[in-house]
């Protein structure tokens, strides 16, 4: 799905989409300079509540609450079916006008259309190469 951010940085998530999400989602920080969107229960499950049980003396627990929960910014969608991304999530994702809606299962991933086509290739290349009889995907 490739929708645009209005000049308010709210998108217009896809239908398909938005009745999984409930009314509460949660929008942060995510790997490859993504932003993550999950339903809020779902943001609690996978990442709140192991974080918040990891040991506040390992670096990698704090560095994951920092850019997960730090920037994390809990949302609704208006009637439209529009989210907002805040403004420091759209400098970090590089958003600006032009994105791509990815749907991974249980939360959704949002790019700037070009870093996605970027990391389309890598992923393509790095599929191209995988030997799948010996290969253990999941």
């Amino acid at each position: 799905h490739t929708p645009r951010l209005d000049d308010k940085g709210r998108l217009i998530l896809p239908a398909r989409f938005r009745d999984d999400l409930g009314d509460k989602i949660v929008v942060t920080k995510g790997p490859d300079r993504c932003v993550l969107i999950y339903p809020y229960a779902e943001f609690r499950t996978r990442i709140l509540d192991p974080l918040a049980a990891g040991t506040s003396a390992s670096r990698n627990v704090r560095a994951l609450r920092r850019a997960y929960l730090g920037n994390a910014s809990t949302e609704t969608l208006d009637r439209q079916g529009r989210v907002t991304i805040p403004p420091a999530l759209r400098t970090w994702g590089g958003l600006d006008k032009d994105c791509v809606v990815i749907g991974q299962g249980t939360y959704i991933e949002l790019w700037d259309r070009a870093a996605y086509e970027q990391i389309e290739q890598d992923s393509d290349e790095v599929l191209g190469s995988l030997d799948v009889e010996g290969a253990i995907l999941f």
